[in-house]
């Protein structure tokens, strides 16, 4: 693989241009992996859940002028459902009220 010498400076006006340099990316020890599961309101009966992977990934990017070492994270959607609930005979929004204006609502 190479990568433009320009990239290397840092500015966008250069990136992309100049010689390729060849850069080798190999990964250092061990990849981690973790579930993770999230619960969202969606309404007045439903839910949305959605599992995602996040994955870990230290590598090192060896280039003819110095190793480079990063961790890599990122997290991936694997699933994603709404499950629907039963429908309520009533619903009260009370978002936003405090003890002060709690009377106001039952008058």
């Amino acid at each position: 693989m190479k990568l433009h010498f320009g990239s290397f400076t840092g500015f966008k006006l250069l990136s992309g241009k100049g010689p390729g340099v060849p850069i080798k990316i190999s990964s250092i020890g061990n990849v981690e992996t973790d579930l993770r599961s999230e619960f969202t309101a969606q309404g007045i009966n439903q839910t949305l859940h959605r599992v995602y992977l996040q994955v870990v990934c230290e590598v090192s990017i060896l280039t003819p002028y110095e190793d480079i070492t990063e961790k890599i994270t990122n997290q991936v959607l694997i699933a994603e459902n709404v499950i629907v609930g039963r429908i309520p005979n009533t619903y009260y929004n009370l978002e936003g009220i405090d003890t002060n204006t709690a009377i106001e609502v039952i008058e």
